[in-house]
C-alpha cells in the first residue's frame, strides 16, 4: 500500500498500558499531561480536520489486540498507536498490526532513544508507516496531522 492510497476518514488512536495513570505517573519523564488532555485535544484536532476518531486505552495486552482486530471490519482507514511497554514486548500485538494491514504511526511520548537499553528496541517500528518518539503530547497530534494529510 502507497501513501497516496490512503483514504484516512476514520482514524483509531491506541493508547497501551499505564497511559491512564499519565499526569500522575512519572511526570519528570511524561510530562503532566493527562490521557484525558490528551484525547480532548485530538478529538478537537480531529473535528477541525472533518475525520471520525475513534480513541482506546488499555492496560491488557489481550484487549488491544482485540481492538486492532476490530478494525478490520469497523471502517478505520488509519492507526495512530502508542504501545508504551508493550513496544519492546509483544510479539502478539506486532502480529495483530500486521494481520490487519492498516497503516500505523507509532507515538512515544519520552525519547526511547535516550532511555534504557531495552526501551530502544521496538516490535513495531519496521511495520510503521512513521515513528515520533520525545515529542510529548504533541507527537499525537503531528500524527494525526500526518494521517489527515495522507487522505
Amino acid at each position: 500500500m502507497t501513501l497516496e492510497n490512503i483514504n484516512a476518514r476514520n482514524i483509531l488512536i491506541i493508547h497501551g498500558p499505564n497511559l491512564n495513570l499519565l499526569g500522575v505517573r512519572e511526570p519528570n519523564i511524561y510530562g503532566n499531561v493527562t490521557l484525558q488532555d490528551i484525547n480532548r485535544n485530538l478529538y478537537k484536532a480531529a473535528e477541525d480536520a472533518g475525520v471520525k476518531l475513534d480513541v482506546f486505552q488499555s492496560n491488557a495486552e489481550a484487549e488491544l489486540i482485540q481492538r486492532v482486530h476490530e478494525s478490520m471490519s469497523d471502517g478505520t482507514d488509519f492507526i495512530i498507536i502508542n504501545p508504551a511497554a508493550y513496544t519492546h514486548t509483544s510479539v502478539a500485538l506486532r502480529d495483530a498490526l500486521a494481520a490487519v494491514g492498516l497503516p500505523f504511526v507509532e507515538v512515544h511520548l519520552s525519547n526511547v532513544f535516550s532511555r534504557e537499553s531495552f526501551r530502544q528496541k521496538s516490535y513495531f517500528s519496521d511495520l510503521a508507516v512513521g515513528v515520533i518518539s520525545g515529542l510529548g503530547a504533541q507527537g499525537y497530534e503531528l500524527a494525526l496531522m500526518y494521517a489527515v494529510k495522507t487522505r
